[in-house]
């Protein structure tokens, strides 16, 4: 009675549930200490709750209801691992508890959600009534855009139950996020009529727009949930992180407090709390319509190139998709990646990703969030700031496959070294007949297993249809979506087609894209190469000489055997058939340690060139390389400045490499992009200041700056007095010398 009356917003709700709280202290009966349990979770009591699932779950370890009634209350307060555990606890004791299996489902949708919707479905097999694995698995298929099978379930949901406040809630979400206004309402009526301060209705509705990425409007939504009951703890938290998804920090600070106070136990709110605090302590830069936001001890770096490369971005797509985002625009570069996951979800994890885009806010990690090398921070601005352009064009509404499909073409356009180094495990697929039917592409990306290829096909995607409808075309798709249709229908409108024609277009595109590697890249089947014996690998090499995992594998073997010069000739062949492959286990990376390893600097240097122009974010090979290039005394500008650029690119904390980019930018007469990583060089505190500010002092003079460059030199003198370069250009300083 208590939970239907604190459902209803009934007045009499909390004395009814305080009556049966009082139980936990009073009853012995395990099954009175769960209810006692229940009623304390819908006062808010937390802590009382959690004690009284304890003892209920002591004295009857084998009930599966208790188990799982404390399972839903580590869901309530976000300890999904803990609510795992107690719903395992529940389908041990009773492997048919439709409850906890759907329990389950609820704790994992998140990370695995294929795996959660099986759960659900088992539930629903178990008892096809459940109206709880209907909604569930209703709100899975709105998420995977199967708006149809979405509704399907919810009818389901209210055949069982017509007064299921959440199935009306959900199904008022859907009809909005459908833009189907009239159906919005009246669901929203039917609702109300059951519990007039029933704001979850509008709530969930709020949480289905954002979902869809539609975030002003959710935040609007939101707040005629909270005119209804403005107590709602839940409310207000989803409210302060539909706002952060704006850009109004301080709107949502206002909300997440106001959530905190009610309800303390939130860890969502608590950590979005936490992060904002250490947001404060940032560095903004405002430059036009962008506000960049950087940790205070990467900001004399990051300063100096994230946001040039923003306004870069910016032109570029504005001007290819004939489109200005509205602003301010703003970017946060986190150095912790934990923080960046708080940012976006309000838990940490998130551990793929690297950026997010919400249409008006970017957020992604530094280089110093990850080890240098494991990912490219430029890229990933270049990627989410595509998403700023095309979000907006679409009124919010594109959906994954084709949002995802641009920004990760756009990395490749932008700087073809910045593709994605997928292309193997592609063909592959293609081999093994794997590959994303494009009907099903917009569901891969809610499967773990599957979002990596999704977004490497949604790329070729994109590609294909560029080259087969031209930019104009693109932009026609994208404009299309901001007019609420769907995927089928702007697909017509705009290119006249859908997925099926396509399908046969874009099966001839990637024959033709990835022809050369086809038949190569896979294990003959049934293989098990590692631990075959070396003479069997020796005469498997002989019999497939095209199977590059077979001359990989025999190269490795072989080293390994001490069989140095044999090896190289099995990595030559390997090489030959996949000369994009990278990573310290590709034929180039060990090519060229067999080849230090002897001694042969040539062969080594040739081998890292191969090796870094295949494998973007290698740094180390760079660094292999640079070291190398310097033993040989190689002075050729062109060859030490792509090597030091690539390095500086990928971790532009290295002093070392912007000192060399500086000062052959110098021999290029370009000062002032001397003069630019010379700052960056000092900023990073060499040992050597001296010489860093007399390197900056250098490119002041060149590009005409006497002022700044005296002052620079002096700053080097009083350092080391007598350091000859600093006087000698403080010496031409003096005497008016000449460039």
């Amino acid at each position: 009675l208590g939970l239907l009356q604190h459902v209803l917003g009934q007045p009499d709700a909390t004395a009814t549930l305080t009556r049966v709280a009082a139980l936990a202290d009073k009853s012995d009966d395990p099954v009175e200490v769960a209810r006692a349990a229940r009623a304390l979770q819908a006062l808010g009591q937390f802590h009382d709750a959690n004690a009284a699932y304890r003892d209920a779950a002591s004295g009857a370890p084998s009930d599966p209801a208790i188990n799982t009634g404390w399972g839903e209350l580590f869901l309530e307060t976000f300890n999904n691992a803990e609510a795992l555990r107690s719903f395992q606890a529940a389908l041990q004791a009773d492997a048919r508890w439709a409850p906890a299996l759907l329990g389950s489902a609820r704790a994992i949708e998140d990370e695995n959600p294929p795996q959660a919707a099986a759960l659900a479905k088992r539930a629903l097999e178990i008892n096809p009534s459940y109206v709880d694995a209907h909604v569930f698995l209703a709100r899975e298929a709105i998420d995977a855009s199967h708006h149809d099978e979405a509704r399907e379930g919810l009818k389901k949901a209210l055949a069982v139950n017509p007064s299921s406040l959440e199935a009306h809630a959900v199904l008022a979400g859907l009809a909005y996020v459908e833009d189907k206004q009239p159906e919005f309402e009246a669901e929203v009526a039917k609702a109300l009529a059951i519990a007039p301060r029933y704001g979850d209705v509008y709530r969930v509705a709020g949480e289905l727009t954002a979902h869809n990425y539609r975030f002003d409007e959710a935040v609007v939504l939101t707040r005629r949930a909270l005119a209804l009951d403005p107590r709602n703890a839940r409310a207000l938290a989803d409210l302060g992180m539909h706002l952060l998804r704006t850009g109004d920090e301080p709107g949502a600070r206002a909300a997440l407090e106001s959530s905190f106070a009610i309800d303390p136990f939130d860890k969502v709110t608590y950590n979005l709390l936490a992060m904002l605090d250490k947001l404060d302590k940032f560095e903004t830069v405002r430059d036009g319509d962008l506000v960049v936001r950087m940790s205070k001890d990467e900001a004399p770096v990051l300063g100096e190139y994230a946001t040039a490369l923003a306004h870069q971005a910016l032109a570029t797509l504005s001007a290819r998709y004939e489109f200005t985002p509205r602003g301010p625009i703003l970017i946060e570069i986190f150095p912790r990646h934990d923080d960046f996951a708080v940012r976006n979800l309000g838990l940490p994890g998130m551990i793929g990703a690297l950026g997010a885009c919400f249409g008006r806010v970017v957020t992604m990690d530094s280089p110093k969030a990850r080890p240098p090398g494991e990912f490219q921070w430029q890229a990933t601005l270049w990627h989410e700031l595509a998403h700023v352009v095309t979000l907006q064009m679409s009124a919010q509404r594109l959906p994954r496959w084709l949002s995802e499909g641009i920004s990760t073409y756009e990395e490749k356009r932008a700087r073809p070294e910045w593709a994605r180094q997928m292309d193997v495990e592609f063909a592959g697929l293609l081999d093994r007949g794997e590959t994303i039917k494009l009907k099903e592409l917009n569901a891969a990306f809610q499967n773990p297993k599957l979002i990596s290829i999704a977004y490497f096909q949604a790329s070729l995607l994109v590609d294909h249809i560029v080259s087969s409808y031209g930019d104009a075309g693109l932009r026609k798709l994208v404009r299309s979506y901001s007019r609420g249709v769907d995927t089928d229908a702007a697909l017509k409108e705009a290119l006249d087609t859908d997925f099926d024609q396509m399908q046969a277009g874009f099966d001839k595109t990637v024959d033709r894209l990835f022809a050369g590697l086809r038949g190569v890249v896979n294990a003959p089947k049934g293989s098990d190469l590692p631990a075959m014996p070396l003479e069997d690998l020796r005469k498997l090499a002989s019999e497939q000489p095209r199977s590059y995992p077979v001359q990989l594998v025999l190269g490795h073997q072989l080293r390994k055997a001490g069989q140095p010069d044999e090896a190289m000739q099995a990595f030559e062949r390997a090489a030959a058939l996949v000369p994009i492959a990278g990573g310290q286990d590709s034929p180039h990376a060990q090519m060229a340690e067999i080849a230090i390893e002897k001694q042969d600097r040539t062969r080594a240097i040739a081998e890292l060139q191969a090796l870094v122009a295949a494998d973007f974010d290698n740094v180390d090979a760079a660094r292999k390389l640079a070291a190398l290039l310097r033993q040989a005394n190689v002075d050729d500008p062109a060859r030490l400045r792509s090597v030091y650029e690539r390095i500086a690119a990928i971790d532009p904390f290295d002093a070392e490499a912007h000192t060399m980019v500086g000062r052959l930018a110098l021999q290029r007469n370009e000062a002032e992009t001397a003069s630019r990583e010379f700052r960056t060089v000092i900023a990073l505190a060499p040992v050597d200041r001296a010489a860093a500010i007399t390197d900056l002092a250098e490119s002041y003079w060149k590009s005409g700056k006497k002022a700044e460059a005296k002052k620079q030199t002096l700053a080097a003198l009083e350092i080391a007095p007598s350091y000859e370069r600093a006087q000698e250009l403080l010496l031409k300083l003096v005497d008016g010398g000449r460039q």
